[in-house]
């Protein structure tokens, strides 16, 4: 079942500031979670007379009850005021007529939800000079270390830690790379995050040549993608270790960006 969820936060008189964004953290850090598990689809602002905002959340829940106990979870919840409305599906909603893809028809039961992303964090990492392995048996080796940096997201901040990180790629004789990224994040509040990313970075023939000589290229000249798993020990940002995440790549002359997004 669906619900369409909405939240007015009032923050109480003399509530001390630290605490305010202590619990607003762990708010984003929750819902973050709840997106991870299929359970929050969407969240927008609706403008209020009042000159407030209403938050206004899509949910899938079995049941009501269950959408209760995890709304009487968040960390806000004591100052909110909230409301649920369930929803029905209509036979006129456009989300319910896809293009034919060749699958023969059903009964509906096998209609499942378009993935959505969400952005985890940008990391802005530089790069030191490169090894040149050179031919291998498993074909053209160079390791791209990644020397520094900052990420930031709406739930996550922190630095890149250098010495522990890395691009272990393969080149390919047109030019194209095969990324295998293992690097290591620290978030501001100390917490260690293992990252490992897998992918490919092509183009035309001139557009990687001006990459090679360290040129400024628009990062829309050619594709970078990866697939990405994120690790951590840390039980309030245990939602990373079950998400599927990708990142989008840009290459600088002296580092490197990376989008990561959580695939809902």
């Amino acid at each position: 079942m669906e619900f369409l969820v909405g939240f007015e936060i009032n923050v109480p008189e003399g509530a001390a500031e630290a605490e305010v964004t202590d619990r607003q953290h762990a708010e984003a850090s929750a819902a973050a979670r709840l997106a991870a598990e299929g359970r929050l689809v969407r969240v927008w602002k609706r403008p209020l007379a009042s000159g407030e905002t209403e938050v206004l959340g899509l949910y899938r829940a079995d049941t009501e009850s269950q959408l209760e106990g995890w709304l009487g979870a968040l960390p806000l919840h004591e100052w909110m005021n909230v409301t649920v409305t369930a929803l029905e599906p209509h036979p006129n909603d456009p989300a319910a007529v896809r293009p034919s893809s060749g699958l023969p028809e059903s009964d509906g039961s096998a209609q499942l939800p378009e993935p959505r992303l969400s952005l985890v964090y940008r990391l802005e990492a530089t790069l030191g000079r490169p090894i040149d392995l050179g031919e291998t048996f498993e074909g053209h080796r160079r390791i791209v270390p990644l020397t520094g940096g900052t990420f930031t997201g709406p739930e996550l901040s922190g630095k890149l830690v250098p010495g522990a990180s890395a691009d272990w790629q393969r080149v390919l004789p047109d030019g194209s790379s095969i990324a295998d990224l293992r690097y290591t994040l620290q978030t501001d509040e100390g917490t260690p995050l293992y990252v490992r990313a897998r992918g490919v970075r092509h183009g035309s023939p001139e557009v990687l040549a001006r990459l090679g000589r360290g040129e400024n290229v628009d990062a829309s000249e050619y594709t970078f993608r990866t697939s990405t798993q994120i690790g951590t020990a840390a039980a309030e940002l245990d939602w990373l270790n079950k998400g599927v995440f990708i990142s989008v790549g840009g290459r600088q002359p002296a580092g490197v960006i990376y989008d990561t997004y959580l695939v809902g």
